[in-house]
């Protein structure tokens, strides 16, 4: 009679450890590569100036990222998630089909998405509409730059930029290749669409790779974030995009075209059982970190202006949930 008694105890020692040993004290973040260097520089900071532990930070792409946060609650799951777009309904309803309900989203500031090749190649002055007659799936398809407009370089059609996965993706496709395709009667702008005949090649979620492979093919144009352009500047240079050329200044003032928002999500179930969230986040939205001459601008981060900067800081300290309303 006592060897279930002695089974049971051991199961029962074993299920204590299993939930010892899935207990975090580290906090982990996934998502956009765009944000990635900049909630990198945070929990870089928060490690040497706190006593918790450095949190861990993925490149996992928006999408990919916040797949990963909505697949439950759970220390095996994500605290938070970094995007370089707004969180879509369909991701909100997903994460509350998990049992994730309770969201607090935080805009951390603005990005500008550059079209951007090496020092040593050809400068381009480019309009939303000739990227779209050179990158649409449903357009002319052209095969050199000058195919496009006899003005530009007599140079193959080579781009580099984000897989579907990333919120930079999301954002361009938005933003040039559909508001782009407004302005040409040379492309069907029903589900316009980047081309996949290989002129448009996915580099993945790594930004600094793009910049490194310009710097080999100087012909070749790259899609990345404004940061990424703000720290290569001695190896990169970005193209004018409808005469507006891609700077801090521009962006800020909101005169460049293609300009984003930027954000990150908290899992507030997590909150109290990983150590350490509510302050990570709070010095990520902190005046030192994201503020008007926070550290992050020295990183590229284009600040919020001070009244949304202080609502925002103010969601973040309470922790104030998404509501479902914010797509109405």
């Amino acid at each position: 009679m006592k060897k279930p008694l002695m089974v049971a105890s051991a199961l029962a020692i074993a299920a204590t450890a299993a939930t010892t040993a899935s207990a975090r004290d580290q906090i982990r973040i996934v998502g956009s590569s765009t944000v990635f260097p900049f909630s990198t520089a945070v929990a870089e900071q928060f490690g040497k100036t706190t006593d918790f532990q450095t949190p861990v930070v993925e490149s996992t792409g928006s999408g990919g990222g916040l797949k990963l946060f909505c697949a439950g609650v759970g220390t095996e799951h994500p605290d938070i998630t970094n995007a370089s777009r707004r969180m879509k309904s369909s991701e909100f309803a997903l994460c509350g089909e998990n049992g994730v309900t309770e969201i607090t989203e935080a805009v951390v500031g603005y990005d500008g998405i550059v079209v951007a090749n090496a020092k040593s190649g050809p400068d381009f002055a480019l309009t939303r509409a000739q990227i779209v007659i050179a990158l649409a799936e449903n357009g002319p398809k052209p095969m050199t730059w000058d195919e496009v407009e006899p003005s530009l370089p007599a140079i193959k059609i080579e781009v580099l930029g984000p897989p579907p996965s990333s919120g930079t993706r999301d954002a361009f496709e938005e933003l040039v290749m559909e508001e782009g395709c407004e302005e040409t009667d040379l492309v069907d702008c029903d589900g316009v669409s980047v081309r996949s005949d290989g002129i448009y090649v996915d580099a993945g979620e790594n930004d600094n790779l793009i910049v490194s492979k310009l710097e080999a093919n100087p012909n070749a144009l790259g899609v990345f974030g404004y940061s990424f352009l703000d720290q290569n500047g001695d190896a990169i240079k970005g193209a004018t995009v409808d005469g507006i050329e891609p700077t801090f200044e521009n962006i800020a003032a909101g005169d460049y075209p293609v300009s984003r928002s930027l954000y990150f999500y908290i899992k507030n179930a997590h909150v109290g059982v990983v150590p350490g969230i509510q302050e990570y986040a709070n010095e990520f939205m902190s005046p030192a970190a994201a503020g008007d001459e926070g550290y992050l601008v020295d990183k590229g981060l284009i600040p919020l202006p001070s009244e949304m900067f202080d609502t925002i800081s103010g969601n973040v300290s309470n922790l104030t949930p998404m509501t479902g309303n914010e797509w109405n």
